[in-house]
């Protein structure tokens, strides 16, 4: 099943690295052509594209503020011409951008946070839809998050409210493409053992979101990777659509 892979013509968006880069990596060394999206990491965005070729794949970086709507759509059009098409675009840029209280938030926290976590993803999203109708089909998958269910923790509602606003398009986006053979399908991350913790999360934040997992850890980034995999791969999830998976080991149970 996962022969498919070869050749497949990939963007992932938040690439350089955390989530995005352990899946870029994994579609890479399966086979995909693969552009690593980053906005301000270069070096680690080029070591990714460069763990792909170490693998015999092939990948190259895309430099990019997705959070702009003329920057999303330049960005996926430059991924794809040089992909010389688009089969799967991984819509994974985001960020807390800072833990603010409500009595903390301005215009200036909530434009930064839903235009990077919301915007980005519908914008990137249109930007790809000519090059899915030029093959006749297509595959996207967002990355949203546990917040979108559970509402975050303190200082995380801006944040965890864009993630709902993903999880919410995830549906209707599947519903309005599915005519157009386009699958829209989308990811939910838990607590997981990456730099965006070590950024927005302090040792209590920390404490408590173990403690509320009952497989008693943080994830990694790779044990998410799977998931992507799954919804990418049209011969194990070719009849599903309008899903999100969650993984967050059993942090919440829908």
């Amino acid at each position: 099943m996962l022969e498919e892979w070869k050749g497949k013509r990939v963007l992932v968006t938040g690439a350089s690295r955390g989530i995005g880069a352990a899946v870029a990596t994994q579609l890479g060394a399966l086979g995909a052509h693969v552009a690593v999206h980053y906005h301000s990491s270069a070096k680690g965005a080029e070591a990714v594209a460069e763990a792909i070729r170490k693998t015999h794949g092939e990948a190259f970086t895309v430099k990019g503020d997705i959070s702009r709507s003329a920057e999303a759509a330049r960005l996926v059009d430059e991924a794809a011409e040089r992909l010389g098409g688009l089969d799967l675009l991984v819509n994974n840029a985001g960020d807390m951008l800072g833990r603010v209280s409500l009595d903390e938030m301005d215009d200036i926290q909530y434009d930064r946070v839903m235009d990077l976590n919301a915007r980005s993803v519908v914008m990137a999203s249109r930007a790809a839809l000519p090059y899915f109708r030029r093959a006749g089909r297509g595959n996207i998958i967002h990355t949203t998050s546990i917040a979108a269910r559970n509402g975050g923790g303190l200082g995380a509602g801006l944040y965890a409210s864009a993630k709902g606003f993903v999880s919410t398009l995830t549906r209707n986006m599947a519903k309005e493409l599915a005519g157009e053979c386009v699958r829209v399908n989308g990811v939910a991350p838990g607590t997981i053992a990456t730099d965006f913790h070590e950024r927005h999360s302090n040792e209590d934040h920390m404490a408590a979101a173990r403690a509320s997992i009952p497989m008693g850890r943080l994830g990694s980034a790779e044990e998410c990777v799977g998931a992507y995999v799954f919804l990418g791969t049209d011969s194990m999830s070719g009849y599903i659509t309008g899903q999100v998976i969650e993984v967050n080991g059993g942090q919440l149970m829908p």
